[in-house]
């Protein structure tokens, strides 16, 4: 706090000199951006790393779990196999294989909905439910550009038998790198306006999304280590889908619109041993068990 003097002249005429005190510290509207290397912000890593693996694996069971397991269960087969990396069954259909990428699309709506919604939430919270929203968006928009690259994939058993195949493809790509693209905004102008964090702070942008990306990327290696289906499929399913499409994280200070400002407050992400804990809880048996694969039937 600094202090300047105020005059005020009495009716005399005399001249008197008021000491006042005058604040030195910089305070940031919620929907003002602060200035690049104004406020030194010091994220907890436990903490982005926690919240990004359990956002990870409810997309991953938002994927398998709603989109393949329970339409195919509830539509056209009796039991199946489910695992981190796929849903097994001996009945499937198009629509079971649409439907991991619309259980995704639809979950990032819903995400989206719950961050727009959660301004008086923490940080790190907030940040929870924008990682679930660009989990979810990023795998349901990649996979429709991976499938049309290279013929593999949900997408590839769609359009399979549709004819001319090769215009399919095409639109796929098109498609793919259109949604992809308009998902990076919309994830990065939520990390600006709803996580707060300023789109001038190049640095803290990426020291909170390189860690949430690899810690995804790990756990998806971690969990599919043990799959049913061997490691090749580790290779062309999991890895893909976490390392590839997951990979919109890294451009995040790029994507974001010159007009978006924060709605919230610039604070820290602070260290939380409860998202910790409930990361290491939920870890378990994503690794061990639904890992290894699990028996699902009607």
């Amino acid at each position: 706090m600094g202090r300047e003097g105020r005059l005020i002249r009495g009716p005399s005429g005399l001249a008197l000199q008021i000491p006042m005190a005058v604040s030195t510290s910089t305070v940031h509207a919620p929907d003002t951006p602060a200035p690049a290397g104004t406020l030194a912000v010091r994220d907890s890593l436990l903490t982005v790393c926690s919240v990004s693996v359990f956002a990870h694996m409810i997309g991953v069971i938002i994927h398998e779990g709603l989109g393949h397991g329970c339409i195919a269960l509830l539509t056209v087969s009796h039991s199946g196999v489910l695992s981190t990396l796929a849903w097994s069954s001996t009945q499937d259909s198009k629509l079971v294989e649409a439907g991991g990428t619309l259980a995704n699309l639809a979950g990032a709506a819903v995400f989206w909905l719950l961050l727009r919604s959660a301004r008086e939430s923490s940080p790190a919270t907030r940040l929870f439910l924008l990682l679930g929203c660009a989990f979810n968006l990023f795998s349901g928009a990649g996979y429709f550009l991976f499938s049309g690259i290279t013929n593999f994939g949900d997408w590839a058993m769609v359009i399979q038998g549709m004819q001319p195949h090769l215009l399919w493809r095409i639109l796929l790509i098109a498609g793919g790198i259109l949604a992809y693209l308009g998902s990076l905004v919309v994830v990065a102008s939520g990390l600006v306006r709803y996580v707060g964090i300023p789109r001038s702070e190049h640095r803290r942008i990426t020291r909170l999304m390189l860690p949430a990306y690899l810690s995804a990327v790990l756990m998806a290696c971690a969990s599919g280590l043990l799959n049913p289906l061997g490691p090749k499929y580790l290779l062309l399913s999991a890895l893909p889908a976490a390392a590839g499409a997951g990979s919109g994280l890294l451009y995040m200070q790029w994507y974001a619109p010159k007009s978006a400002r924060p709605l919230v407050s610039v604070e820290a992400i602070n260290r939380s041993w409860t998202w910790a804990a409930l990361s290491i809880v939920c870890a378990l048996p994503f690794i061990f068990v639904l890992g290894r694969g699990i028996t699902l039937a009607r």
